[in-house]
Formats: structure tokens, sequence, C-alpha cells
């Protein structure tokens, strides 16, 4: 949802919701809970983590409880953020090393993460209202990325909120695992969530899941 900038006639994307961001009332009071139990927690928000100018985008569905709304950083201090930053590692997608913590001095290296849903939900279940609600952001934060050519899309919520953002139909693009779809300047690769619920049921091993950004390397390498 685009808004004026500084410069008279300027339209910019909005790609960040305030730290108080009001639009969604059932997480608004979630949100107000937890800030009272545990005030030393980010609880807010979960902002986008990594440079405008990357070519890949990860789009995860939304914060954990006591993951990033904890830490304030996109899939950091939950089981899913081991498993996803030591693939983005391996595939020269992140340096340094991931400690679950905001200042553990790991850096991303040309790929940027983003939730679907910026605030933590219930149950981790965001409703359909919220997730069309908080799209506005997702889609903000597209279009600001010129050099984008590739997006990753961890699990159904994902794809299909990012599919809308895109103004794509879901028979386009159906989810499946492993799947590749083009999207005008860019691909979409579909993954399911590397969640510790998949990984523990088998529904998603981490050869999968390694296998999903090998091959966005290798495209992107190859200028795909």
């Amino acid at each position: 949802m685009p808004t004026h900038g500084p410069e008279a006639g300027v339209i910019r994307p909005i790609t960040e919701p305030d730290r108080d961001c009001p639009m969604c009332p059932r997480l608004v009071e979630f949100r107000h809970e937890h800030r009272a139990r545990e005030p030393g927690w980010h609880n807010a928000p979960v902002p986008t983590f990594g440079a405008a100018n990357a070519r890949l985008l990860i789009v995860g569905l939304a914060p954990g409880l006591q993951g990033a709304n904890r830490t304030g950083r996109p899939f950091t201090g939950d089981y899913a953020g081991d498993l996803l930053y030591a693939t983005l590692i391996e595939y020269g997608f992140a340096k340094g090393h991931y400690q679950a913590r905001p200042d553990d001095g790991l850096r991303l290296v040309g790929s940027r993460i983003v939730n679907a849903v910026r605030c933590v939900p219930p149950q981790n279940k965001p409703l359909p209202i919220e997730i069309n609600t908080c799209r506005r952001f997702l889609s903000g934060t597209i279009d600001t990325m010129p050099k984008l050519g590739a997006v990753v899309l961890l699990g159904r919520i994902a794809h299909d909120s990012t599919l809308k953002a895109l103004g794509l139909r879901a028979s386009q693009a159906p989810f499946r695992h492993g799947a590749v779809h083009e999207a005008g300047r860019f691909r979409l690769y579909d993954s399911y969530h590397c969640s510790r619920y998949n990984t523990n049921t088998g529904v998603l091993t981490p050869k999968m899941f390694r296998d999903v950004f090998a091959r966005v390397r290798l495209d992107l390498d190859a200028g795909n």
C-alpha cells in the first residue's frame, strides 16, 4: 500500500508496520498481554532482516512466541531458525555464527527474511483477516527490492499470501514442496516450513530443505 514520501508527489511503498501497529485487534491484545508478562522481550511487529538490494527473499509465516517475538529478529531463538540459518550459511546466503540472539554477529549475504504476518499470533495461527491486513507490508517489501531474483516461500500461508501480493492466481502456481514458479522478474521456490513439527514428523527433512536452497543458489549463480 503506497504512501506519499517526503518529496512532493513521490509515492513510496509501506514496508514496515509501526511498533504499536493497531490494525489487528486480536494480535494487539496478545501483544499487550506479553508486554506485561515479559517486558524485556521485543513484543512488537518483527522487522525485515537484510538489505533491500538482496537477490533472495525468504518469506515465513509469523514470528514465534519465544523466537522472533522475543528476540526481534526473524527466525531467531527457535528451532526453525537453527535449520534456516545453518542452511543459509551453507549456501553462502549468510556469514558468521548463528547463536539464536540478534547480537550474535550473523549477517545475511544477498538475502533477506520477512514474515507474511509481522506480529506473533496466538497458537502460531494467524486468522485470514490478519494475513490479508498485513499483506500490504509484504507487498511493500517486494516492491522495494530492485535486484530480487528469487523468493523462497516457507509453507502454504507464505505461498498463498505472496501470490496475492503479486496478483497471481493459485492455479498459476500451486503449492508443492520443491516446486519452482515463474513470477515475472523473479522465481518463486516452494518449501515446507522448517518448523520443529514438520522436521520431527518427517514432513520436511534437512536434505529436502537444503535442496531448495541449492537450487536457488544454482539459479542465481547462473543468472536465472
